[in-house]
């Protein structure tokens, strides 16, 4: 069991280790090495593994891939069920205290920057309420002018908050800005003020870098790769079900539906898809980047895999007994 006690303070923190990074980085397959290493369990941080049946645009680990590590938090829920930032740190919480007390080390491994800082750094979300009706304004405000001129009002009043947020993550656009609406504060400001309560938690964050020309090759050949093990029926599947609504944000179904519905040839949409990516790849390093105390691993093509395993195993051993 690893408890780490931070300088300065005599409370006792629970010491977690902390995968995250860009799509296509090798997150997965070095998070399940280093729970092997470790006694460790898997808590996946990723949006869309939650989701079942979209095993290929969500890249979720095979049983194979997982090589016997426990997986939590993801797999379990369909796509019609919404579900929140909120509801993924309650969850994660509970799977954290439940591998530590059994004596393992809890890793969360992902690339949706937004659960793991509202994690670690112990995020207590808004009590504000809700105006049912400003949210339907607002909904048909973007069905009427386009999600990126929602954002842009958004912008206006947090910009903070919208460099956090795509323009089609249309709920959380609407909900900053009904939170402004009601209190006059800022989403971004209450979560500055929620972040006055210490975490729990002791953190060694790793994320695997690469150059970015190599970084985009590896998006690009994942995405051929997604294609041939049959992303395409998988988007097509998914768009019979027209009220999955959350999941239907997933990149990997939305560039293919041109094609799906006879609008598009495929080559075209497999480029829009493979653009897309990279520009999420690169919001998510934005991201990542911020993060304080965070060791980056220089990767490079002809890196070998353990040597990757070796370093981040280290930095584990040594965050941990700090």
């Amino acid at each position: 069991m690893i408890i780490r006690s931070d300088m300065g303070s005599n409370k006792k923190k629970i010491f977690v280790a902390v995968v995250c990074g860009p799509t296509a980085s090798g997150k997965t397959s070095l998070g399940i090495g280093l729970a092997k290493n470790t006694d460790g369990e898997i808590i996946s941080a990723d949006s869309m593994q939650i989701y079942r049946g979209m095993e290929i645009a969500s890249a979720k680990p095979t049983k194979e891939e997982m090589d016997g590590v426990k997986h939590h938090l993801m797999d379990f829920l369909p796509p019609t069920r919404p579900f929140s930032v909120a509801d993924y740190v309650e969850l994660a919480r509970r799977c954290i205290e439940d591998i530590h007390g059994r004596g393992k080390l809890p890793i969360i491994v992902g690339g949706t920057g937004l659960y793991i800082s509202s994690l670690i750094n112990n995020i207590k979300f808004d009590d504000t309420g809700s105006d049912p009706e400003f949210r339907e304004n607002m909904r048909k405000f973007a069905e009427k002018e386009g999600n990126a001129a929602l954002w842009e009002k958004l912008r206006e009043v947090d910009p903070e908050a919208a460099e956090r947020l795509h323009p089609n993550n249309l709920n959380r656009v609407i909900r900053a800005l009904e939170v402004f609406h009601l209190s006059g504060e800022t989403i971004s400001r209450s979560a500055e003020l929620s972040r006055r309560e210490e975490t729990p938690y002791s953190a060694c964050f790793i994320m695997p870098d690469y150059d970015r020309e190599e970084l985009y090759d590896r998006i690009n050949r994942r995405v051929d790769i997604m294609l041939e093990k049959g992303l395409v029926k998988e988007a097509e599947e998914f768009f019979t079900h027209t009220d999955y609504v959350t999941a239907a944000q997933a990149i990997g179904y939305k560039e293919l539906k041109a094609y799906i519905d006879g609008e598009k040839d495929l080559s075209e949409c497999t480029e829009k898809l493979k653009q897309a990516t990279r520009n999420y790849a690169k919001r998510q390093l934005t991201w990542f980047n911020r993060t304080e105390g965070l060791n980056r691993v220089k990767i490079d093509k002809d890196t070998d895999e353990e040597k990757i395993l070796k370093i981040a195993e280290n930095l584990v051993k040594r965050y941990s007994f700090f």
